[in-house]
């Protein structure tokens, strides 16, 4: 019983960060990867065919692959991701100011030097 919830939980949330993936393809504020890369980690545990199918896709298999066999990212990648970041964290803490609690606009900064943090402490391959 226990891994059969273990099994859905991380089927859910695969699904969840695979769709939030799927919008960050066509909204330029969210970003793609790093949501593929959750549900790849999410489906490696829930779904080994759905894994294999996020691996073997020919717009982001690449860079999962990468990620999965030595956790590193195009250079390229890299400065996508820090751009897209911090413009729509940018965004999202210019359209509250003034209109919500001070925590919230906190919280959100947190969020965005750690995603920075992350980001830039992920090595890239030198070759893109």
């Amino acid at each position: 019983m226990k891994k059969n919830l273990k099994r859905t939980i991380f089927l859910a949330f695969g699904s969840l960060f695979f769709i939030l993936g799927l919008i960050g393809v066509l909204l330029p504020i969210l970003p793609t990867t790093p949501f593929m890369i959750l549900s790849a980690a999410c489906f490696a545990e829930s779904s080994p065919r759905f894994h294999q199918l996020l691996l073997n896709n020919r717009w982001f298999g690449e860079d999962l692959q990468r990620w999965e066999r030595n956790k590193t990212m195009k250079r390229t990648t890299k400065k996508r991701a820090t751009w897209v970041i911090v413009i729509s964290f940018t965004l999202s803490i210019s359209i509250l100011w003034g209109h919500t609690i001070v925590q919230l606009l906190l919280f959100l900064a947190l969020v965005l030097l750690f995603l920075l943090w992350r980001v830039a402490e992920t090595p890239h391959v030198i070759a893109d």
